[in-house]
């Protein structure tokens, strides 16, 4: 009887230490979770340069009687800056605010001549000097294309104008702003941790503004006038981090 016994203990024992020996392996704590990969953050201060073009379009007519010295559109070279601030909500959207400043270099000329009656041959033209955008952004990005970042805005727009008109009795010259609204849209590219590049749109729609020169009995008025511009920048970002975590859902 005791070997049978003894027999069977020398059974058992060997398989509980197995049993023992799984479920301490099964036990064992499993590898941390991989982090996710991060995404670049577009969050953070900009401030940059741009080079392009501007087209001005416009109408100017005379108060008093009706006539019109014609449509005309000009255009020119600009180059200015602009300095703004993103947000990235989540890993798909970018809002973000934004100011804008570019010089205008073009020709002056003399414009159509119209005859005024009771004044003779009248030349009108006026010469964009500057234009000023002020606007609010949104955009879109996402894991797979997160240096890339496609955006529209919208806001205000002030283009100055400096206005000449020709007369038989003398030549008179204003400068004077216009305000309107503006939309516009861009791509950017960030090519490096804190560098971006883009293609930027504007149209800036303006009021219509007078000229009052002093020697005249009447007033000569811009209709419909717009302003647009087509930019290529750089921009350096302020970033506030290294990047964005890929958020998923389960």
């Amino acid at each position: 009887m005791k070997r049978l016994l003894l027999g069977t203990l020398a059974l058992v024992t060997p398989a509980t230490a197995a049993t023992a020996a799984d479920l301490y392996t099964k036990a064992r704590p499993a590898p941390p979770p991989v982090a996710p990969p991060l995404l670049f953050s577009w969050t953070g201060f900009y401030v940059g340069g741009n080079i392009g073009g501007g087209w001005e379009n416009f109408n100017i007519t005379d108060t008093r009687t009706g006539l019109s010295f014609g449509s005309n559109t000009r255009s020119a070279f600009i180059g200015g800056g602009q300095v703004g601030f993103n947000y990235q909500v989540n890993p798909f959207l970018v809002l973000g605010v934004e100011g804008f400043f570019d010089g205008i270099a073009s020709n002056k000329n003399t414009g159509t001549g119209v005859v005024i009656p009771g004044i003779g041959l009248v030349r009108a033209s006026e010469q964009p000097d500057w234009v000023s955008t002020a606007a609010g952004r949104i955009g879109f990005t996402g894991p797979g294309f997160d240096h890339w970042l496609f955006y529209a805005k919208g806001g205000g727009g002030w283009v100055q104008a400096s206005a000449t008109v020709n007369t038989p009795l003398a030549t008179f010259s204003e400068s004077r702003t216009a305000s309107g609204w503006m939309a516009g849209g861009g791509i950017e590219w960030a090519f490096a941790p804190n560098w971006t590049a883009r293609i930027d749109y504007q149209f800036i729609g303006l009021e219509n503004t007078t000229i009052a020169p002093r020697f005249l009995v009447d007033t000569l008025t811009t209709r419909s006038a717009d302003v647009q511009t087509l930019t290529v920048g750089v921009n350096y970002l302020f970033n506030w981090g290294i990047g964005a975590p890929v958020v998923s859902r389960y």
